[in-house]
């Protein structure tokens, strides 16, 4: 097969970096594969060949007729089998262009999140609506991002399934965090609204109330993270906080550190979770979108949104005694459900009973 996939820019995001893994999976089942941008990017992607752009306009998304004449010429050069839009504005751009030029590659979308968290206006609904009437198939990572969109779109039933998320087999370098002397608290997301940053704060400072000699690391970068060092300052926390910015081995993070947190507000099924359960090392989250599909009992720490009391007792409880059979078998999960070798065979599966 001959796969085409579509994402927003070169960035070190989940849903680009998840894109790569993917497509180097597929090139070694003997699949051929080519990445595109809608807009430029600066960052360095794990992706072998060339990632070329189609030139997309920021400042006129709705109406960017030569990146949709762009994105057609490339369609006619590569003649996909499939035109895979991998969040952002891929799928927006990936059927104007399909109705504007009539080329007939069909079109699968990953929904890596919940669609209904960001759709409040009717314009935006009507919109999403057309577009998703466009689409072939809808892998969604989880079934809360599902069971979101088939509720917006109740058409999308029969053509969405499941696919989340994957890891590398790669084993993990030791680091040492510093200061030494403490134990370390650790966030791996890029600086949005999503992330929940704020929060994260807040938390942190009820901890530290009942446990001062922690440090907290917040790894990853994005358009809030001045913002964020700001009200570091602002709260009188610098000497508790280390801003790493983007890193290429979060893995080696989350094995250094004592325990992972994830107060998101939105989330689909994040990646950084799976991660740290890889690598033994305890995980504490607030309860959205999917989370609650792999943090449960058995395998971590499940809080319900918003309640920062709780969220900072299971902190205090994780660095008090290590958690070894949650940790355990969160481990074993991963292994046998989360793994990319495995996750390409299903994301092939669903390419061939397409093209049947």
């Amino acid at each position: 097969m001959k796969i085409l996939q579509l994402i927003q820019k070169p960035q070190n995001r989940g849903a680009e970096t998840f894109t790569c893994q993917l497509s180097k999976h597929l090139v070694k089942m003997g699949h051929e594969v080519r990445i595109l941008a809608v807009f430029p990017g600066e960052a360095k992607l794990d992706w072998d060949q060339e990632i070329e752009n189609i030139g997309g306009a920021t400042g006129n998304r709705f109406l960017d007729y030569k990146a949709w004449k762009a994105l057609a010429k490339n369609i006619k050069d590569f003649q996909p089998d499939i035109v895979q839009a991998n969040a952002g504005d891929t799928l927006k751009y990936a059927v104007f262009s399909k109705k504007v030029f009539r080329w007939s590659a069909p079109i699968i979308v990953r929904n890596a999140s919940e669609v209904g968290q960001y759709l409040k206006s009717g314009v935006q609904k009507k919109l999403n609506h057309f577009l998703y009437k466009n689409v072939s198939r809808v892998l969604s990572v989880s079934q809360a991002s599902k069971k979101d969109i088939i509720h917006l779109f109740p058409f999308l039933r029969e053509c969405t399934f499941v696919l989340p998320v994957g890891l590398e087999s790669k084993i993990p370098k030791t680091i040492k965090l510093m200061p030494q002397e403490v134990k370390h608290i650790a966030h791996i997301g890029g600086f949005s609204f999503e992330k929940n940053h704020k929060g994260l704060l807040e938390i942190f400072q009820l901890v530290i109330q009942d446990e001062p000699y922690l440090h907290l690391h917040l790894v990853g970068d994005g358009p809030l993270r001045w913002e964020i060092e700001n009200l570091v300052k602002e709260k009188g926390l610098q000497d508790s906080i280390t801003f790493h910015g983007f890193v290429n081995n979060p893995l080696d993070f989350c094995m250094a550190a004592d325990v992972l947190v994830l107060p998101s507000i939105i989330e689909g099924l994040p990646g950084v979770l799976l991660e740290a359960m890889y690598c033994k090392t305890p995980v504490v989250a607030y309860d959205v979108g999917g989370i609650g599909e792999i943090v449960n009992n058995d395998t971590g720490y499940l809080i319900k949104k918003g309640d920062k009391n709780s969220f900072k007792k299971a902190i205090l409880k994780v660095l008090a005694n290590k958690p070894k059979r949650k940790i355990e078998n969160a481990l074993k999960m991963v292994k046998e459900s989360y793994i990319n070798t495995q996750i390409a065979l299903e994301f092939e599966a669903v390419y061939k009973d397409l093209l049947k």
